[in-house]
């Protein structure tokens, strides 16, 4: 009995979960379209400065995200992983409402920080199913839940930008954080985590537990590869609008085209991350991040010369299957190779990456189409792309002959969340 009612519980927690990554992803991006529309209301700029508070107000919660992070991946270890989703939730809650009241830009991006220090809703909610799931279905249970975040970073910019004409930009701040108000009562009332708190001079040292790791280069491995997916992925939000323009002559409907050219991967990345998660668990996740990495340098190469829109909308199309493949098989290893002890924190150092690239791969996609054209910047994602995989070759190498995840031997977090389900 004790074991069905487990199971239900990481079934249960997965679908939950599942909705509050949607609205958690959804909240995130929802005031993106905009952004620098709302900041032109908040005082007078001309466009440089508006571009560099516009640059700021954006980076500055991912920036925030990656500072603190460890440090609630300590307490998520220490307290739980439910208590960290209804701190980021509730966080979230009140900094996006107050965003809707703000009277000038720097309050703004003060409160954005302070978005950025509560964040951590998805890698807790990841972090709760992983040390509960059983290891041969983890790799569908960890791609089935992210697509809760990509589909809702896919349809908040067509929400935000729909409630910021019909209501007003301030209204769709109401709105954004009502809705992660939701996200707070849901896991509050429906989410339930199997945890015993540790006192805090009973845990393992952060230190340790990086010695102690199995495959130390393969976790570095995996936290770099987020970081460069992550900055991959961003480095074209910059330039994407302004290709397009280009190829389309200044012609057309050029929001319209940006628009459905960017959701591709997204809409790809949602309908694949389910089938390759279920691949990962009979093959190995390392065979499929790996291959998922080559897939990308396939797509970033020829993007680097496009003629027209069809071929950069098919291409992307094609990233959308690296992007379902990547990051479902980054969260099976750290499941498989990190002790449970660890998770909290080896999952937050993984968000500090993520929010990394967040950072850092708008200002690449700026510096190199500033220095050359729109299109190279795809040739230098090609070449992080590129560094990534001979990165990982070596980190690797030792599980390509390991086979299925489910027969290998207790390493790791696993012997941790067989203690789980047993």
């Amino acid at each position: 009995m004790k074991h069905v009612k487990q199971t239900n519980n990481w079934r249960r927690n997965l679908w939950f979960l599942w909705v509050g990554n949607f609205m958690t992803g959804m909240g995130f991006s929802m005031t993106v379209p905009f952004l620098a529309l709302f900041i032109d209301t908040l005082g007078t700029f001309n466009k440089w400065q508006l571009n560099m508070l516009t640059g700021i107000a954006f980076a500055i919660t991912f920036l925030a995200k990656a500072i603190v992070s460890p440090y609630w991946g300590k307490l998520a270890d220490q307290y739980g992983r439910k208590p960290m989703c209804l701190r980021a939730s509730l966080g979230m809650t009140v900094t996006i409402t107050a965003c809707g009241f703000v009277p000038n830009v720097a309050v703004l991006i003060v409160l954005r920080a302070i978005q950025g220090c509560f964040s951590g809703y998805i890698n807790n909610a990841n972090a709760i199913v992983a040390a509960s799931v059983p290891l041969d279905r983890s790799g569908k249970a960890l791609g089935t839940l992210a697509t809760g975040n990509v589909v809702g970073t896919l349809l908040g910019p067509l929400i935000g930008g729909i409630l910021a004409d019909s209501f007003g930009y301030r209204e769709a701040y109401y709105v954004t954080g009502m809705m992660m108000f939701v996200v707070f009562m849901m896991t509050l009332l429906f989410v339930h985590e199997q945890f015993t708190p540790v006192q805090k001079d009973e845990m393992v040292p952060t230190k340790q537990i990086f010695r102690e790791l199995q495959y130390p280069l393969l976790i570095w491995g995996l936290f770099i590869t987020t970081m460069i997916i992550q900055a991959a992925n961003m480095s074209m939000t910059s330039v994407v609008s302004l290709l397009i323009k280009e190829l389309c002559h200044n012609h057309g409907q050029i929001a319209l085209v940006s628009g459905v050219i960017t959701s591709l991967p997204g809409v790809v990345t949602l309908i694949a991350s389910p089938l390759l998660g279920m691949l990962s668990d009979r093959i190995g996740p390392e065979k499929v991040l790996m291959n998922g990495l080559v897939l990308a340098v396939i797509c970033f190469i020829p993007m680097g010369f496009i003629t027209n829109v069809w071929q950069l909308g098919a291409l992307r199309a094609l990233l959308g299957i690296s992007d379902a493949a990547l990051l479902p098989a980054i969260q099976s290893l750290m499941t498989f190779y990190v002790p449970k002890s660890g998770f909290g924190r080896i999952f937050s150092y993984n968000q500090s990456f993520q929010a990394l690239g967040s950072v850092g791969g708008p200002m690449m996609g700026a510096v190199v189409a500033s220095m050359f054209e729109y299109r190279s910047v795809f040739l230098a994602t090609a070449i992080l792309e590129i560094a990534n995989v001979l990165f990982l070759i070596p980190a690797t190498k030792a599980l390509w002959h390991a086979g299925p995840i489910r027969q290998r031997g207790p390493i790791g977090g696993q012997a941790n969340i067989h203690e789980i389900n047993s």
